[in-house]
C-alpha cells in the first residue's frame, strides 16, 4: 500500500472531485481496518486498484457491496 493509499488515496479516484476531497490517515492494526474509518460519514468509496476502480458501499442493512 502506497502513502497516498494509506492517507485515504486521492478520493476522486472515478474522475469525480468532492467537497471532501482531503487527505485523511487510515489506521491499520493487527492487518485491520475499521470500516467506520474508511467510510467517514460516506456510504460509498471508491478504491484505485492497479488500473481499475472499485466501489464499496454500505447498504441500509449494513452489510459492504464491492463492485467493478
Amino acid at each position: 500500500m502506497n502513502d497516498e493509499m494509506a492517507r485515504g488515496g486521492p478520493s476522486n479516484a472515478a474522475g469525480r472531485a468532492s467537497q471532501s476531497d482531503s487527505a485523511r490517515s487510515v489506521s491499520l492494526h493487527d492487518n485491520r481496518i475499521d470500516s467506520r474509518a474508511l467510510f467517514h460519514g460516506a456510504r460509498e468509496i471508491i478504491i484505485a486498484h492497479g488500473d481499475e476502480t472499485y466501489r464499496l458501499r454500505l447498504t441500509a442493512q449494513n452489510k459492504l457491496i464491492l463492485t467493478k
